[in-house]
């Protein structure tokens, strides 16, 4: 039977509780966006003992539902001061469902003592943390490994959560044992290092519960198995190039964010694309269609390894490669995977690191293109010197700090690699999510939803669709790629009923959607957000990128319709 977990670090107490009725149809994002908005005071500092860090895989995990191994980590943001999800890949969320897990919820704060906590079908207990608290995810992962098997899932925090930095991650493990996934926006691993814990990890050897009973497993199988097959043909040249493919398109349109979003397209960009990350990866003999979690079917990730065959980093992604290349002007993918290698051992969301040190070369802490500068800035990060702390809070503190008024953020978080001038609607959705700039909830590329994506028309309407559908995929733990849309909508309502045994259609799944959003909505007024929270930077608005000349120019009157439902 499925439960939920609470762990108190005040008095080192865990107990098992069965799940309300009212979260039987909610997992992943909706469940831990409804848990932090049940419990949690919207007003508390985001690291006191007054907030929660709720682990949830998704509803349809566990499943042969493809790709929806996800796992949705929630709290009260350190770096927005808002409701905050974050998704990971990884092994964490399967081995959560295989144990009947349907929330793991982190409460209360550690006095003294550091802690480990480790989970599996024999039961729950806290070990001693006092050892392994400096390390980074590498050496973590390694260490706890050779003590519990190279088997268990092992989701930790480096030396930024450790040290409590609002970029700070969540590591998880894949399915080689490397803590290179990570749930990485909002600084979720400042709260879990607020709390006293440093590793959680998860044993579900031969464990064979369910979250999900499946009235109609057949049918469900079948529906899950069909959608599989157009996935893997429709995402083909994902599973052959990676994210990274997105390089190409953005250039070519003029979005690519480049010199901290000063220019819309890079002349290094041929150097960093999916066709030259690609080539690299084979030529060194590391590999490509790599999937990122169990049931993954799309497999866009890749594992970057050097000449020798050494290993780098695995899943060189889209994001990172931008925000960390292009925009600090860094044509080098060696370096590039070195600073991802960096971040995943620091714990360090590489969007917003990436962000952070461009607002620094724009205020002379470094020059562009300097990349052995940035390769010693992220260690400074890492070792917690005045100067790395000041990046580590991200890229508003840092824009402060050196008197830099370009800084790509909203509520207190920098944007991904998708210039808002050219991506009309995406900008639309940094500027509206109760997550702060965050393309996951809601990125509409070219072509969606038939809207011109430079022009200002229609993209409320569509941000407003897409959020919905990336909400409602979140909640069931699958990744984007399997599609933000309707007919993706229409094939989890076909599941929802084989499981539920009664009718479920795509109207209802959206109206989880809308639910989920509305909490989130709530918590963020309660905790002092107002529609003047909803804005972009004014750069956006009035700076013309290059090479387009275009500029935000959606309407704030029509931003705050996003939201009106009726």
């Amino acid at each position: 039977m499925a439960k939920i977990i609470r762990v108190n670090l005040n008095d080192l107490s865990i107990k098992t509780e069965p799940v309300p009725e009212r979260y039987t149809m909610l997992g992943g994002r909706g469940l831990t966006s409804t848990i932090i908005y049940n419990e949690v005071n919207p007003t508390t500092h985001p690291l006191s003992e007054g907030n929660k860090l709720v682990f949830a895989p998704g509803v349809l995990t566990g499943t042969i539902a493809p790709s929806s191994g996800r796992l949705s980590v929630g709290a009260k943001s350190p770096l927005t001061g808002g409701i905050k999800e974050s998704n990971v890949g990884g092994t964490a969320a399967r081995k959560m469902a295989n144990l009947g897990i349907k929330a793991i919820v982190v409460e209360g704060k550690a006095k003294n003592n550091k802690f480990i906590l480790k989970i599996s079908s024999e039961g729950f207990e806290f070990l001693p943390a006092e050892e392994i608290w400096g390390l980074g995810n590498y050496l973590t992962a390694e260490q706890l490994q050779q003590r519990f098997g190279n088997k268990v899932c092992i989701l930790s925090i480096g030396q930024a959560g450790t040290n409590q930095m609002a970029t700070a991650t969540i590591a998880a493990t894949d399915m080689e044992g490397r803590p290179c996934r990570h749930a990485g926006r909002g600084g979720l691993g400042a709260v879990m290092g607020s709390k006293g814990l440093k590793a959680i990890i998860i044993d579900d050897n031969q464990a064979k519960e369910t979250l999900l009973d499946l009235k109609d497993k057949d049918g469900f199988n079948t529906v899950a198995r069909d959608w599989s097959k157009s996935l893997v043909e429709l995402r083909k040249a994902l599973t052959a190039y990676g994210t990274a493919i997105t390089v190409n398109v953005t250039n070519a349109i003029g979005g690519l964010p480049t010199r901290n979003f000063s220019r819309g397209n890079y002349e290094g960009a041929d150097k960093i694309n999916g066709t030259a990350l690609a080539e690299r990866i084979k030529v060194n003999g590391g590999k490509t269609g790599h999937a990122c979690s169990p049931g993954c079917v799309i497999r866009c990730s890749n594992i970057y390894v050097e000449p020798d065959g050494a290993y780098v980093t695995s899943g060189l992604e889209y994001e990172t490669i931008c925000l960390l290349g292009s925009n600090c002007e860094i044509d080098d993918l060696d370096a590039i995977a070195r600073f991802d290698y960096l971040c995943d051992d620091f714990g360090l969301d590489t969007m917003e690191i990436g962000a952070a040190i461009a607002v620094a070369m724009e205020g002379a802490v470094l020059e562009f293109g300097d990349s052995a500068k940035v390769d010693a800035l992220i260690r400074e990060i890492g070792n917690a010197t005045v100067l790395g702390r000041i990046l580590g809070q991200g890229a508003v503190v840092t824009g402060r700090v050196f008197n830099v008024e370009r800084v790509p953020a909203v509520k207190g978080q920098s944007v991904a690699s998708y210039d808002p001038r050219v991506f009309k609607g995406t900008g639309v959705s940094y500027a509206t999510t109760p997550m702060g700039g965050d393309h996951s909830v809601g990125n509409l590329l070219p072509g969606r939803f038939g809207v011109d994506h430079t022009k200002a028309e229609g993209q409320v309407e569509a941000s407003r669709l897409i959020q919905l559908c990336s909400t409602v995929q979140d909640t069931m733990g699958l990744c984007n790629f399997t599609g933000c849309d309707l007919p993706s909508m229409e094939i989890i309502a076909q599941l929802l009923s084989k499981a539920k045994g009664t009718e479920v259609k795509s109207a209802d799944v959206m109206k989880i959607g809308q639910e989920i959003l509305l909490k989130e909505l709530k918590f963020n007024q309660l905790a002092g957000f107002t529609s003047m929270d909803d804005k972009l930077p004014a750069f956006f608005k009035t700076e013309k990128l290059a090479p387009t000349n275009l500029v935000f120019d959606v309407s704030d009157e029509e931003l705050e319709k996003i939201f009106n439902f009726s």
